[in-house]
């Protein structure tokens, strides 16, 4: 089957299956279809009475209650696609962004050119939705060489919101660092899908060297103390993870996306 009509059944169904959910024609998934076909209505929100269990899981997640996580509970599968592809997660995130653009505009930028912003890459600057949608919506444990394939496809879409922050950002004079668990052997492919999905220059792409061993939050943490260093001044971080924005160096203020896909320590 077709990987973009696969995409355009998998999202079909999920949207059938739940009670109200509208398509968000902004999602990196569902701007690829011409329409989503609603069928009759099955079930309830999120599947039987799952879905005030997993709305509160999913609380419990955005808020960093519940950690260490390796799995979205298999009773969630439905309620976790639905939000994924429904308005929800588009408008979570437009909070979000609008919240860190009206803080940039009230801040001053200095003339050294160092006040920067950091943007993590996977689930924030671009969606690997299309991925996790093949793969259970985060219910199937993580793949490393599956997901390493993905990003050599260069094929992630960029979230729509994230790439108007960004683009606004520009516009207002700061510097756009990156800086992702990702490896130096994928630099060539995440630079090139960047580019590909709207996110065209940058001051700095910061990748885990490809024998690093500690984890992705020691990592952003040596990173971020590393720019400070350099003389950079970290005003605003964005991020799907709390590994994003949690520890040292973390800037003047974080920002956090919706992701109930995945949790990374």
């Amino acid at each position: 089957m077709p990987k973009m009509l696969l995409y355009y059944f998998l999202a079909t169904v999920v949207l059938a299956a739940t009670s109200t959910a509208q398509p968000d024609l902004d999602n990196p998934l569902n701007k690829n279809f011409n329409k989503l076909h609603l069928l009759r209505r099955q079930g309830s929100f999120g599947g039987n009475s799952n879905g005030a269990w997993c709305s509160s899981w999913q609380y419990g997640v955005e808020t960093n209650n519940i950690i260490g996580w390796k799995t979205v509970p298999e009773k969630c599968e439905l309620y976790v696609a639905r939000y994924m592809l429904g308005e929800r997660y588009g408008e979570d995130s437009k909070v979000v962004t609008k919240e860190a653009y009206l803080y940039a505009q009230s801040h001053t930028l200095s003339d050294d050119g160092k006040d920067v912003w950091l943007f993590d890459v996977d689930d924030t600057a671009v969606s690997n939705l299309p991925y996790y949608a093949t793969n259970g919506f985060g219910v199937k444990p993580y793949d490393p060489e599956s997901f390493h394939q993905w990003i050599l496809s260069e094929a992630a879409p960029a979230l729509p919101k994230s790439l108007k922050l960004y683009k606004n950002l520009k516009t207002l004079g700061f510097k756009i660092i990156f800086l992702t668990g990702r490896r130096e052997n994928e630099r060539s492919a995440i630079e090139s899908n960047l580019k590909v999905a709207g996110y065209h220059t940058w001051e700095l792409v910061l990748l885990k060297d490809d024998d690093y061993s500690g984890t992705t939050a020691d990592f952003k943490a040596e990173q971020r103390k590393n720019l400070e260093d350099a003389g950079y001044r970290i005003v605003g971080n964005i991020g799907d993870q709390w590994t994003d924005l949690l520890g040292t160096n973390a800037g003047h203020r974080t920002f956090k996306l919706p992701n109930p896909l995945y949790y990374a320590a």
